[in-house]
């Protein structure tokens, strides 16, 4: 019995911790940026503006001519806390007060996951949740780590696995959510779609 041959995919992210889980759990993406406006969604609850950018993001990568027959993998992710959700600070000074707000306290990392198949032309989408505990840093502390530049870059002003990984105290779910995409979750939607994670590992070189 032959093999099926091995699908194309295609992640719709400029992140490379995204790209970087995805590849240690033996995916080769391609990486096609959505060039999605982001601040033009919106969505009521911090969950579904992670869900509405991931699949904006999926379905515009999913619509170019060059990408039929792969599938598509878009996410995006933002901290809500307070009911609020909280993508990339605007600045320094938003990132230093973000910190100053988020210390001694709990958040949840939202990250909304859409794959879209454009052989089948349909796709599956849905939400991962993680809280993240976080330390208390002090002023000095949070004055290095927002000089460093890292938190202007990243959802929610931190990192898991960067410069801020001193300052988490732990965290509540999958860890690789909070890095930029839950792989159980993407195993999930992969099934709904009729297809096994294990049909798309890259041969070992």
């Amino acid at each position: 019995m032959t093999a099926k041959p091995r699908r194309r995919l295609v992640l719709a992210s400029q992140s490379p911790a995204r790209l970087g889980l995805l590849r240690q759990a033996g995916l080769a993406p391609e990486v096609i940026v959505s060039g999605v406006d982001e601040d033009a969604v919106t969505a009521p609850t911090p969950a579904e503006l992670a869900l509405a950018l991931a699949e904006a993001k999926a379905s515009v990568v999913a619509a170019k001519p060059e990408v039929q027959g792969a599938l598509v993998i878009g996410c995006d992710s933002v901290l809500e806390l307070d009911g609020q959700a909280l993508g990339k600070p605007a600045d320094a000074e938003e990132a230093t007060a973000r910190w100053k707000a988020m210390r001694g306290r709990a958040g949840t990392l939202q990250t909304g996951h859409c794959i879209w198949d454009t052989t089948a032309k349909r796709y599956v989408a849905g939400v991962a949740s993680t809280i993240v505990h976080f330390g208390e840093p002090s002023d000095e502390e949070i004055a290095a780590y927002v000089a460093s530049g890292e938190p202007l870059y990243v959802a929610g002003a931190f990192t898991l696995d960067g410069l801020s990984a001193p300052f988490i105290e732990g965290i509540d779910g999958d860890h690789g959510n909070v890095i930029g995409i839950s792989l159980p979750l993407v195993r999930r939607l992969l099934a709904e779609l009729g297809i096994s994670i294990t049909e798309l590992w890259a041969p070992a070189e």
